[in-house]
């Protein structure tokens, strides 16, 4: 395709676009593509209809419910910007009418452009589905060499979260929550997601849209884990929707709030967009079910503890220091131990110089302090 223009009206698809290194070849977005930082400064050609921002959950449940009832459009797309950028390519879907403009949205603009621009579709239902997109992207764009290696780069990175988990037999119960009022279950590629991180979700709905689901089966299900991933959200916006979890009734005799395994996450970008991120979400997953196993290197500010009610006055729950503890493994001894971001305990050691210890230099306090030993002894570090 010479003089290539695209124009991503997905978030998930442009992050593909520069996954692949055509991010010069961007002309559009949509309000949503904030990702990576350089989508920020292209021109907005799609803008939401509804004022969601001041808008309750249920309130944007009923609005969106409403719109969509009567035929109607979430999303208003800039006909006079879109045809003046004169894109050659427009990236859509029609997967859900709630996430994204879909074809219905810009049927009257492409009777404007001339030439008619190529539409490719992009309405993954699984992780194979959503690398097939990437695929497909490459294909029409010239970049099929770089699809591939980004494509097997993606499956190498789950391969090795499901080569420890896939003879788990006793996996732990999760629920993954896509909103809270009213209460929605996961769809699509989370279930796999659950799946591949060692866990299970039997009110999930795998390859198909997520749903309303009574509150009475989140209490029979007992999950072990939730993970509040309210769609579109932010981490910052997802715990600003906490008192309505903590409003159902029978919530605080849930296992995971017993337990203390209730996390909120940045659902916008690990969970909700069918783009490159949902292997990054499949990490924070396995890592949120299994710390023992899995460490999360990722974005401190990718999740959250959520903590019961009675605790946030009494501990530093909730604060961005407690946003920022990660349980790893310890590579010496393969304990599990905390390791916090700033005004970790590890501080209180002498340095340990950096090489000095096999494949990781984080290990549990008892390693570390052993390795600091032999440093001593060798005269390369001085208490």
């Amino acid at each position: 395709m010479s003089e290539l223009r695209i124009a991503s009206l997905l978030p998930a698809a442009t992050e593909m676009v520069y996954a692949l290194g055509l991010g010069d070849q961007l002309v559009g977005v949509s309000h949503e593509c904030d990702f990576p930082a350089e989508a920020k400064a292209k021109p907005v050609v799609v803008r939401p209809a509804l004022p969601v921002e001041s808008m309750s959950l249920s309130e944007i449940d009923v609005a969106v419910a409403e719109r969509i009832g009567s035929g109607g459009s979430l999303y208003q797309v800039d006909e006079a910007l879109l045809c003046a950028l004169k894109p050659n390519l427009i990236l859509t879907q029609n997967l859900c009418k709630v996430c994204a403009t879909s074809g219905n949205d810009l049927a009257a603009v492409l009777k404007l452009m001339e030439p008619a621009p190529e539409i490719l579709w992009m309405s993954p239902h699984s992780l194979a589905e959503i690398f097939e997109n990437v695929r497909e992207l490459g294909r029409i764009t010239g970049k099929s060499s770089e699809a591939e290696i980004f494509i097997r780069g993606r499956r190498e990175r789950l391969q090795k979260i499901s080569e420890r988990t896939v003879g788990f037999v006793n996996r732990a119960r999760v629920f993954c929550m896509e909103w809270a009022d009213p209460v929605y279950c996961a769809g699509h590629w989370v279930k796999e997601m659950v799946e591949i991180a060692g866990g299970i979700d039997e009110l999930a709905r795998k390859e198909t849209d997520s749903v309303r689901i009574p509150w009475a089966d989140v209490l029979a299900w007992a999950p072990e884990i939730i993970v509040f991933s309210p769609c579109g959200f932010t981490l910052e916006k997802a715990l600003e929707q906490v008192g309505y979890l903590e409003s159902q009734q029978g919530w605080a005799g849930l296992p995971a709030v017993r337990n203390g395994r209730v996390f909120a996450v940045d659902a916008n970008s690990y969970f909700a967009r069918p783009g490159p991120r949902v292997v990054d979400g499949t990490e924070l997953l396995a890592h949120l079910i299994h710390p023992e196993l899995f460490e999360w290197n990722g974005p401190a500010d990718a999740f959250q503890r959520v903590c019961a009610s009675n605790d946030r006055a009494t501990k530093e729950c909730g604060s961005s220091s407690s946003a920022g503890v990660r349980t790893k493994s310890c590579p010496e001894c393969g304990a599990a131990f905390e390791c916090k971001m700033g005004g970790c305990w590890c501080t209180e050691l002498p340095a340990l110089p950096r090489g000095s210890v096999p494949a990781s230099d984080c290990l549990c306090r008892a390693c570390l302090t052993k390795a600091i030993e032999t440093q001593v002894a060798l005269g390369l570090v001085r208490l």
